[in-house]
Parts: structure tokens; sequence; C-alpha cells
């Protein structure tokens, strides 16, 4: 087995070590209101759950030469955001707004994607997710980086959950029904596949 030092890799090196072992990553896409209310959205597989008492998730949003990125700006900023989970059926459209837009432009509008109002928040979600979580924020840290942070770390308490008819069974989620889409490296991306069971020790 080889073994690698990364403070010895060059930031790329190590963002590609784990972005290829740490597979497969939920992918968030995020929608946040900037303070012109500007609908800006953008897509995150630093993503998951952090506690279900009460119900919060956490994003990791990248800064780039240490500059925090609009979504975590404006998250800052207003203290709300919008998480989807990323499916099947809505991955082209959301990786549109992957593209590097400025602030004044919205990649809710680039990418053709409908705008829905939330109930407990100000900034409104998209109609083509399947599922969707109303979240204000809880905590923000400033995260890695030598001279300056590398990351924004955001931590959000879910106070509203819009979930799909068709895939709300009994309090749960059909996973085939919701389709999610997970991230892998460089341009992939994978789907559901084989699922199967093993029982936990009590």
């Amino acid at each position: 087995m080889r073994s690698i030092d990364p403070e010895t890799m060059a930031e790329r090196d190590n963002y590609k070590f784990l972005t290829g072992s740490i597979i497969p990553r939920p992918v968030a896409f995020v929608t946040t209101l900037t303070q012109d209310g500007v609908l800006n959205g953008a897509p995150f597989s630093y993503f998951n759950i952090v506690s279900s008492n009460p119900p919060m998730i956490s994003l990791s949003i990248q800064r780039s030469n240490g500059k925090m990125k609009d979504t975590a700006r404006n998250i800052l900023d207003s203290n709300e955001f919008v998480v989807h989970i990323v499916d099947e059926h809505n991955v082209g459209k959301i990786n549109i707004t992957a593209a590097s837009l400025p602030p004044e432009q919205s990649e809710v509008e680039l990418a053709n994607l409908t705008p829905v109002e939330s109930t407990k928040i100000a900034v409104p979600g998209i109609k083509e997710s399947k599922v969707r979580m109303e979240c204000v924020l809880e905590q923000a840290l400033e995260l890695g980086g030598t001279d300056e942070p590398g990351c924004d770390l955001i931590i959000g308490k879910v106070v509203q959950f819009h979930i799909e008819e068709a895939i709300y069974e009994k309090g749960r989620i059909n996973p085939r029904g919701l389709a999610a889409v997970s991230r892998l490296a460089g341009q992939s991306y994978a789907k559901i596949g084989e699922m199967f069971e093993i029982e936990r020790p009590k």
C-alpha cells in the first residue's frame, strides 16, 4: 500500500485523492437570495447530515483563492437557504448552474428552473426537485487554508421538508422513486445501483 503525506502534495492532488476515494457523495442544489433579491443556485457535493435532533445538514463551500463564494456570502447575509436533492431527472439542469456567474445573474434563470415559494423562509426553492429542505443558519465556520480560510462550513437547521407525494411512503422516502444521483471524481456521477441489507448487531 502506498503511503502519502498530504503536506507534500499540492491542493489539487489532495482534492483528487479525497474526491476519488470518498464516494459516492450526495449532491445538494442550494438556493439563496442576494441582498438585491437575485435568486442564486449552485450544486455542492461536500454535503451531508449532521443531526436528526434537531434536523441539521452541513455544506462545505470551498473558497476560490480565498474568496468566499456567492452561496456562502448569501447565507451569512440572510441566515436562510434551501437544499434540494439532485436526482436523475434534474441533474442536467443543475449541472448548468455550476457555471461561474456574477452575483447579479441568476443561475436558476440560466438553467430554466422554476422557483417556488417557501413556507417558513424568504428564499424560494425550485419545483424540479422531489425533495427540498428549507434551512436556517445554525452555525458557520471558516476552516482550512494556510494564510486565509479555504472553505466555509455551513451548518443549517431544517425548518420545513417538502417531499413529492409519489415518493412518500408511510413516513419514509422511496429511494428508487427519489432516484438521487451521487458525485464521483472528475465529471462522473452515479445512480442508485444494486441495494442490499445487512442486519445491525444488537
